[in-house]
C-alpha cells in the first residue's frame, strides 16, 4: 500500500510534511521523534539519509547528517530505524530523502526492495536529474514507490513535462539554492506554483526555506501543502541532550509536539 495515493492523503487540504532526519541525534531517538511528529498531526514525513556531501542541504541540516553519521546512520539505518518506527505504530506516509551517491552505494534495485521491506511510501533524491531516472521510476513504479519529483524556479521549461510524471506529489522548490530558514519569498514563486498545478496530476508541496507559521499559512493557500525541514531540525538539534536522556525525553518530545502544533495551527 502506498500511503501517498490514498485519499486521506490526495484530498487533505493544507498538508504539512515536516522533514527530519533519521539517526539525529540517536537511532532510538530519531524514532521517537518520528512518532511524535504523528502525534503532533502531521500528514507525512520526510525521513533524511546521512550523507557526507548533501548539495542541496544547508548548514542546520549538514550538521543534524553529521551528528547522525557519528552516531551510526546511514542509508541502510535509516531503512532499519523506519522498520522499527513502523513497529512502534508509525502509520502516516514517509517519503525518504536521500542522495543517489548512497542510493547507488546500495543499487537501485536493492534499495527498491528494501524500501518496500520498510514499508517506506516514496522516495526523493534532489542530485538525481529527472532525465536520469527513467531507471529507478520504473523500478518504484512496479514497487508501487512514488518517485517524487522536485520543481524549481529555474525549471520553467520542463515544469510541464515532469508535472506529467508526477508521482505521490511534487515538490516545488521555493527558492534557488541551497535548505534553510528564509525571510522572504519571490513574487514569481506564487505564479509559478499557479502554472504548475494547471499541469500536475498530483498534490503540489512548497519546501526550501518555510520555517513559521506565517509562511506555513502563506504557502498553503497557494500550495497543496508544505514543507518544514531546517527549523524543526534546529529545533531537535536545540533538545539533543534532552532527546538522549531518558530522564529528560519526554518533556523534549512534547515540546517537539507543541512546536510543530503552532506551525500547523
Amino acid at each position: 500500500m502506498n500511503r501517498l495515493k490514498q485519499d486521506a492523503f490526495k484530498s487533505k487540504q493544507d498538508k504539512f510534511v515536516p522533514y527530519m532526519m533519521s539517526c539525529d541525534p540517536s537511532y532510538e531517538a530519531s524514532i521517537d521523534v518520528a512518532l511524535t511528529l504523528q502525534d503532533a498531526g502531521v500528514d507525512a514525513i520526510e525521513w533524511g539519509v546521512p550523507f557526507s556531501d548533501p548539495l542541496a542541504d544547508g548548514p542546520v541540516i549538514q550538521e543534524a547528517g553529521d551528528r547522525a553519521r557519528k552516531a551510526g546512520g546511514s542509508i541502510r539505518k535509516a531503512l532499519e530505524g523506519m522498520k522499527q518506527a513502523r513497529k512502534q505504530g508509525l502509520t502516516v506516509p514517509v517519503i525518504l530523502f536521500t542522495y543517489v551517491n548512497p542510493v547507488l552505494s546500495v543499487g537501485y534495485k536493492e534499495i527498491v526492495e528494501e524500501m518496500k521491506l520498510a514499508d517506506i511510501d516514496g522516495i526523493l533524491i534532489p542530485d538525481l536529474p529527472f532525465e536520469e531516472s527513467e531507471e529507478l521510476r520504473e523500478l518504484c513504479h512496479e514497487a508501487n514507490i512514488s518517485l517524487i519529483s522536485l520543481v524549481a524556479p529555474s525549471s520553467s521549461t520542463r515544469m510541464e513535462k515532469i508535472s506529467r510524471f508526477g508521482d505521490g506529489f511534487l515538490y516545488y522548490v521555493t527558492s534557488l539554492g541551497v535548505t534553510g530558514t528564509r525571510q522572504s519569498f519571490s513574487e514569481q514563486v506564487s505564479e509559478s506554483i499557479k502554472e504548475l498545478k494547471k499541469t500536475a496530476t498530483v498534490p503540489v508541496l512548497a519546501g526550501f526555506g518555510i520555517s513559521t507559521r506565517d509562511q506555513v499559512r502563506h504557502f498553503q493557500t497557494i500550495a497543496d501543502g508544505v514543507i518544514v525541514g531546517s527549523a524543526l531540525v534546529r529545533f531537535i538539534a536545540e533538545r539533543e541532550a534532552s532527546l538522549t536522556d531518558e530522564k529528560n525525553k519526554n518533556v523534549a518530545l512534547q515540546e517537539i509536539k507543541e512546536f510543530v502544533q503552532e506551525l500547523i495551527s
